[in-house]
C-alpha cells in the first residue's frame, strides 16, 4: 500500500493541475507502446542531436520534444545537384521543395506538446490520414505516416499511451516555413 500511494504522490507531482486523469492507461499498453517508440525510429527525429564523445547522440534531457524552440532557422537549406533535402545538425529541421518542416514536441507539455490537442482517436487518425488532428494541415515530410499509418489501432493507441506518460518538455517547435519563390 506505501509504494502506490508514494507513486500516486510521485505521479501527481509530475503531472500537476489535474492532468493525471487524463493520462492513466494501462501499464501494459504504455511499455507496449515504449517498446513500439523505441524500435520505430521516433527518437531519430523527434528527440534532438547534441554532440557526444563519439559524434552526435541524442539529448535525452530534451526527449521527444521536438525542433528546440533556440534554434531558430528563417530559410530553407540552398540545395543543388543531386540532393533534394537537408537536415539541421538536431536532426529536428528538414528543408526541401516543401520549404521547411520542424519535429513536433511529442511531450505532454499541456502548453507547447502537440498531442495536448490530440484525443487517442485523432492520433490515430493522424497517422491514417497524415493530417493534424486526422484533418488540418498536412504532416510534412521527412515523418513517415504512411508507414506508421499500417500500424494496428491498438499499436497507435499504445504509442499515444506512453507519449502521454513521459516527463513533458517545454519547448515551443516553430510553424513549418513555405517553399522559397522560384529563382527567374
Amino acid at each position: 500500500m506505501k509504494t502506490t500511494c508514494l507513486t500516486a504522490l510521485a505521479l501527481l507531482a509530475a503531472f500537476p493541475g489535474g492532468a493525471l486523469a487524463e493520462t492513466a492507461f494501462p501499464p501494459e499498453k504504455v511499455a507496449r507502446g515504449e517498446y513500439l517508440v523505441k524500435t520505430s525510429a521516433c527518437h531519430d527525429c523527434h528527440t534532438p542531436f547534441k554532440m557526444g564523445e563519439s559524434g552526435p547522440e541524442w539529448d535525452m534531457e530534451r526527449m521527444l520534444s521536438g525542433h528546440p524552440e533556440s534554434e531558430v532557422i528563417t530559410e530553407g537549406a540552398a540545395l543543388s545537384g543531386p540532393w533534394a533535402a537537408a537536415s539541421s545538425y538536431t536532426n529536428t529541421a528538414w528543408s526541401g521543395p516543401w520549404g521547411v518542416s520542424f519535429t513536433a514536441n511529442l511531450t505532454p507539455d499541456p502548453e507547447t506538446g502537440v498531442l495536448r490537442d490530440y484525443t487517442e482517436e485523432q492520433f490515430v487518425l493522424a497517422m491514417r490520414t497524415g493530417r493534424h488532428l486526422g484533418q488540418g494541415r498536412p504532416i510534412l515530410p521527412p515523418m513517415p505516416w504512411p508507414v506508421y499509418g499500417q500500424m494496428t489501432d491498438e499499436d497507435l493507441g499504445a504509442i499515444y499511451a506512453y507519449l502521454r506518460q513521459i516527463p513533458p518538455v517545454r519547448n515551443k517547435v516553430p510553424e513549418p516555413l513555405p517553399p522559397a519563390a522560384p529563382a527567374n
